[in-house]
């Protein structure tokens, strides 16, 4: 936002060529992957464009970034998150979880913002991250119960079971796709869970 008329700042537009250069138009110069990952860090936003055939790129270029920062040696994906976050696609509930990612991020990072506001306060900038790093805890478990509770498959169990006989066999049902009802019940129970999010924002502001 514009702080003098209250305008909203339009993106820079980055352009990437065929050789995989990026070019920042706002300042006519050539960018790189860090330095568009300072712009995010920085609170500015941009938009990239395939610059021979004007499709939007901005999704695929921000995923390049994640990728170089991971094999930096900044984890910050657990490797249970990712996997279950792959077996989202394609499935019937793909549709819920960026909703859910949108949410849980945005509760993040406005109670990391309230917490470090705090602790500068209360100790001069000397800045103890554990209470900072419980907090993170307590917004992953919530984050990876939510992707529990997406997955149709169950864990498989230790040992495998023994075969049904014949007869059983033979009056065993073909596994139906989920219904209406299940998931308006997926739905509910997200709904509950960001209640709970909120509601755990709520305690940390007071």
């Amino acid at each position: 936002m514009d702080e003098q008329g209250g305008a909203q700042t339009p993106p820079v537009v980055i352009k990437k060529y065929a050789n995989r250069r990026l070019y920042n138009t706002a300042t006519s110069s050539y960018v790189t992957l860090d330095d568009l990952a300072h712009m995010v860090k920085g609170g500015h936003e941009f938009v990239v464009y395939d610059a021979k055939s004007g499709e939007e790129i901005t999704r695929a270029v921000l995923t390049q970034i994640i990728v170089e920062e991971e094999q930096k040696g900044q984890n910050l994906l657990p490797i249970s998150f990712l996997r279950q976050l792959i077996g989202l696609y394609g499935n019937n509930l793909q549709w819920l979880v960026p909703r859910y990612l949108d949410h849980a991020m945005a509760t993040f990072a406005r109670n990391q913002e309230q917490m470090r506001k705090s602790l500068q306060d209360a100790f001069g900038g000397l800045f103890p991250f554990g209470p900072l790093e419980e907090m993170g805890k307590q917004n992953l478990a919530l984050f990876e119960k939510t992707m529990k509770m997406f997955s149709p498959f169950p864990t498989p169990p230790a040992a495998p079971t023994p075969p049904a006989p014949a007869a059983e066999k033979a009056t065993e049902k073909p596994a139906e796709p989920p219904s209406e009802a299940s998931l308006k019940e997926l739905t509910d129970k997200l709904n509950a869970l960001q209640q709970q999010i909120d509601a755990l924002s709520k305690e940390k502001k007071e």
